[in-house]
């Protein structure tokens, strides 16, 4: 076999590292601000996931430059979602079955700095009666309390995550309804599931309450990605597996624990009750919200990240779980 001849390889080379990033991702379009948003359902045959009724599937589109991205997930009490990327965007908008609102883009504090070190937003809580919200940042360890517009900010940086990497920073955030706070780190994947460091606030965290240190153990290979808390007390845990190969392969799960088994320096672990795999819809969910119903079931929430790549997509599931 003939072999390559250098200026056949150079040009080789050249086509391979001008391909690939529109391979992965997309190209940078000119500035829209338009508030249009697409819910497109998509049709699945599976009925179930472990404990929780599939209620709906859908893939959320838009030219808005703000969308895209989304590691957190929040639901607000007049029955919109709110979701904020990795970008510091945020996105405002009534998901499928609520009263229709149009769709809201923003940048969270009103900066639209490109800096992700800065505005790398991961983690969502809220207070149904203040309506305030908190953001935690995992580029540099911080959580930041802001107004129902999120525009006006107070910050802190707990000096129990000073130790904690920029790239696996605070990565899951649940309001208990007794006025607690968790914190999960994202970490890195470990088979003894013992590598999670995580926090426990008396209070809100803005205000210098010391946290209770703990550990938190995930199924193994999988980091924990979002957190929501539930009426009684008890949190919901999502969690993301990445397989590298082409394209990438997601798989998630989420387990149910409960925060008054956590004791300092120990190793708090949860009940996987649902996961999600091909051949249903899947992609990097790190999203998750919970509603309750009347009837005492709940309304829970999953949204994706699409990393700004042609190849991923924005995600929503409807589940409904009887806890």
């Amino acid at each position: 076999m003939r072999r390559p001849t250098p200026i056949r390889l150079l040009a080789i080379l050249t086509i391979v590292v001008f391909a690939a990033p529109g391979t992965w991702l997309r190209t940078p379009p000119v500035q829209d601000l338009r508030p249009i948003l697409d819910i497109a359902p998509i049709e699945v045959d599976q009925l179930r996931i472990g404990e929780f009724a599939i209620e709906g599937v859908w893939e959320l589109r838009s030219p808005n430059s703000h969308f895209g991205g989304y590691s957190a997930l929040l639901a607000l009490p007049d029955g919109r979602l709110l979701a904020a990327s990795d970008r510091g965007r945020f996105l405002r908008f009534a998901p499928p079955g609520a009263t229709p609102h149009a769709p809201e883009f923003g940048a969270i504090g009103g900066d639209a700095t490109e800096n992700k070190h800065a505005v790398d937003a991961e983690a969502l809580a809220g207070d149904a009666e203040s309506n305030r919200i908190w953001v935690a940042y995992e580029g540099r360890n911080s959580i930041v309390r802001f107004d129902p517009e999120l525009v006006e900010g107070e910050s802190v940086s707990p000096p129990a995550m000073e130790g904690w990497s920029s790239n696996s920073g605070p990565e899951a955030l649940a309001r208990l309804p007794d006025g607690r706070f968790l914190v999960l780190q994202e970490g890195r994947p470990d088979l003894s599931e013992q590598r999670h460091e995580a926090l426990l606030f008396p209070g809100d965290p803005v205000e210098g309450a010391a946290p209770l240190e703990f550990r938190y153990a995930p199924p193994a290979g999988y980091r924990p990605v979002d957190a929501a808390s539930l009426p009684d007390g008890r949190v919901l845990i999502l969690h993301r597996a990445v397989t590298l190969g082409l394209p990438y392969a997601f798989a998630t799960r989420i387990a149910v624990a409960d925060p008054a088994t956590i004791r300092a320096g120990e190793v708090w672990r949860g009940r996987e009750i649902g996961a999600i795999a091909a051949p249903l819809p899947a992609d990097n969910f790190e999203g998750i919200a919970a509603v309750p119903r009347p009837d005492g079931s709940m309304t829970v929430w999953l949204i994706s990240d699409d990393n700004t790549a042609v190849l991923q997509r924005t995600l929503l599931y409807r589940l409904r779980w009887r806890p």
